[in-house]
């Protein structure tokens, strides 16, 4: 039996649904100064939070909960561009090591303090910190769900 959502429920995901399509508007429209979309970012700022700015493409798409072919394509739309480069797992021929450019560091240097301050702006200097707690408090909740969903057999 289908436990349609009430009223208040429908509200609710409704303000979560615009509010996450708002944010990602106005945190792509910020990327885009720079040339780089949220994906760019996304996986740039992965790398770059690795010892050796570096990592096995496997674990890059566990890492952003990517299949395969999307981080396939998007590596090598970021390859063309300069910004990352690919090379053979010297312990695994059939890896791949993704790397950042020295071209790709400087345009997250660029990028990267005028999108945390954007993030500040539209999101985190919103909240109290008791709003902050909650939102971190909800989030690790959805994500414990989701992981434990994705963990499921079929």
């Amino acid at each position: 039996m289908t436990r349609w959502l009430t009223e208040e429920e429908q509200r609710t995901w409704q303000a979560f649904i615009r509010m996450r399509q708002r944010l990602d508007a106005a945190l792509a429209a910020g990327l885009a100064e720079h040339s780089l979309s949220m994906a760019d970012y996304e996986l740039m700022v992965a790398l770059s939070a690795t010892p050796q700015g570096c990592m096995r493409a496997k674990e890059l798409a566990a890492e952003v909960c990517w299949d395969k072919s999307r981080l396939s394509k998007q590596l090598a739309r970021m390859a063309a561009r300069g910004l990352v480069d690919r090379r053979p797992a010297e312990d695994d021929a059939r890896g791949i090591v993704v790397s950042l450019t020295d071209v790709g560091r400087a345009v997250l240097g660029r990028a990267a303090p005028e999108h945390v301050e954007l993030v500040r702006e539209v999101f985190v200097d919103r909240w109290s910190e008791t709003e902050s707690a909650a939102i971190r408090s909800l989030s690790a909740k959805v994500v414990a769900a989701s992981d434990e969903r994705s963990a499921l057999p079929g």
